[in-house]
């Protein structure tokens, strides 16, 4: 849904900013074209993510990757028993407008944090079903 989105509205901003280069109005060709790089600098900054989270069979496992990549896909993926799980962020980003995950362990090693995956395209009642099974593996 957010790559359709994403691609169909940068073609509707393509097609009409040809029409207004080809009806020789520059000014408003440009302001659109000045338009579709804020449209591609707010995805790119809100790092949406295609992400799927597993909590069972004592695992936790999250695979995600971008929702707007150009070329190859990054393929990203968490996993660990959950009682290696010591805690976990849910950090507002971008003005309260995004969310990241952060997910830290028990290792041998000592305490580890993974990188933030983004949940900015997830649902708000997913979000929430993520954050209740988190905190009750975390009360285990």
């Amino acid at each position: 849904m957010l790559k359709r989105l994403f691609f169909l509205t940068g073609l509707v901003m393509a097609v009409f900013m040809l029409a207004m280069f080809l009806m020789d109005e520059n000014l408003i060709a440009i302001l659109t074209g000045a338009a579709f790089a804020v449209w591609f600098f707010i995805f790119q900054l809100f790092d949406f993510q295609y992400i799927e989270f597993i909590a069972e069979h004592n695992k936790i496992i999250l695979r995600y990757y971008p929702a707007i990549k150009f070329g190859k896909k990054e393929y990203s993926a968490i996993e660990f028993a959950d009682y290696m799980l010591h805690d976990v962020e849910f950090e507002k980003t971008l003005f309260g407008l995004a969310t990241d995950l952060t997910l830290v362990v028990r290792t041998k090693r000592g305490i580890a944090e993974y990188p933030p995956v983004s949940l900015a395209a997830v649902k708000a009642e997913d979000r929430k079903k993520i954050r209740e099974i988190l905190y009750a593996i975390l009360e285990k």
